[in-house]
């Protein structure tokens, strides 16, 4: 395997730890009224079968620690002994859900349960076992892919954890298409620059213009060869617009489905994609100095945006139920993606 190839160890332990962090981050979001209600901090296993359960609670629980499991299973596979991973992994996927529920217990919007805890187990349990099956086959097929599809830089896994967290940047209704890094609300400011109306869509297609180039660039970036960029960056997009899409026929209504293709929108696509065709082909200290210069520049427009009305609406149906704590998650990511990555387009540039 090359040396700054792609290690499938290192990418199963950065999908792990990606993983976890958006599991505790969703089992506490939304982070706001503790307090202490003298309660012992584990008395929710003392308790009996809750009260109030779904079905729909069984599965989500069961569902989001069951790629916990699979990916720890993954990343401890070099741990001597048959079996030896997928326990320690089943016991860690455990001991994460066991800390979060103790936790939860001086936050009045979340309550711990026993039930909860059981079924995130068995969701870490389901996970590690399905790594053991088939986690061999998986590494066979990484490695040759990596010889394939996959440059030798450094820090590739890295790099394909971030746009799969980009995925999830197109599933925040609050923000325009492909629109990340937006740090209002962390820091309390609700205004924006005063735009003309006619003057939106022009800042929605600069957002989604250079969003689409920063991300193309870095999918270009992990490319082997230009014959595969030229393949493998529109379909990804086209995958992000895919999810984006279904996203909102789901959570908000199917006749919602395709609000993102605004006329901001769809100008955006055809430059930022008319830009890619172009920079793609380019040596790669232009291509990284302009993907990170359109990442910038994206996060600074989301920060100047007038306010969306249609995702103000989308929001009010979004934190319905169940999906407060996924939209929690979602506007995170979508917060947090560009700082996250420019660090792994400076990593890069140091060493290519």
């Amino acid at each position: 395997m090359p040396q700054h190839g792609l290690g499938p160890l290192r990418l199963a332990s950065y999908l792990a730890l990606a993983w976890c962090g958006l599991v505790v981050y969703g089992s506490l979001h939304p982070f706001t009224g503790w307090r202490d209600t003298g309660v012992s901090p584990i008395a929710f296993l003392e308790g009996g079968w809750p009260r109030y359960w779904t079905v729909f609670d069984l599965a989500v629980n069961i569902a989001v620690y069951l790629p916990l499991g699979f990916f720890l299973t993954l990343a401890l596979s070099r741990l001597p002994g048959r079996y030896t991973a997928m326990v320690v992994a089943t016991l860690l996927a455990g001991s994460v859900s066991f800390g979060l529920e103790t936790v939860q217990t001086w936050l009045p919007s979340r309550v711990p349960s026993n039930l909860d805890l059981a079924c995130n187990s068995l969701g870490g349990l389901i996970g590690a076992v399905w790594a053991r099956a088939v986690g061999p086959r998986i590494f066979a097929r990484i490695v040759a892919l990596e010889h394939r599809l996959i440059a030798p830089i450094p820090h590739a896994e890295l790099g394909l954890t971030l746009l799969g967290l980009w995925l999830l940047v197109p599933l925040s209704p609050e923000t325009l298409l492909f629109g990340a890094g937006d740090l209002r609300q962390i820091f309390g400011l609700t205004g924006a620059m005063p735009f003309a109306a006619e003057s939106f869509v022009m800042i929605e297609a600069s957002i989604t213009a250079f969003n689409a180039v920063a991300v193309g660039l870095i999918v270009r970036m992990l490319c082997a060869r230009l014959v595969v960029a030229y393949a493998i960056v529109p379909l990804f997009l086209l995958l992000s617009l895919t999810v984006a899409t279904l996203a909102a026929a789901i959570l908000i209504s199917p006749a919602d489905a395709l609000a993102w293709l605004t006329p901001g929108s769809r100008l955006g696509l055809v430059v930022g994609m008319t830009i890619l065709a172009l920079a793609i082909a380019l040596p790669p200290t232009p291509r990284l100095m302009i993907a990170a210069l359109s990442l910038m520049a994206g996060a600074v427009l989301v920060n100047l945006a007038p306010p969306n009305p249609y995702s103000a609406a989308a929001l009010a149906t979004w934190r319905q139920g169940h999906f407060l704590n996924f939209n929690g998650l979602t506007r995170l990511v979508a917060t947090a993606w560009p700082f996250l990555t420019l660090p792994f387009l400076l990593l890069t540039a140091r060493r290519t």
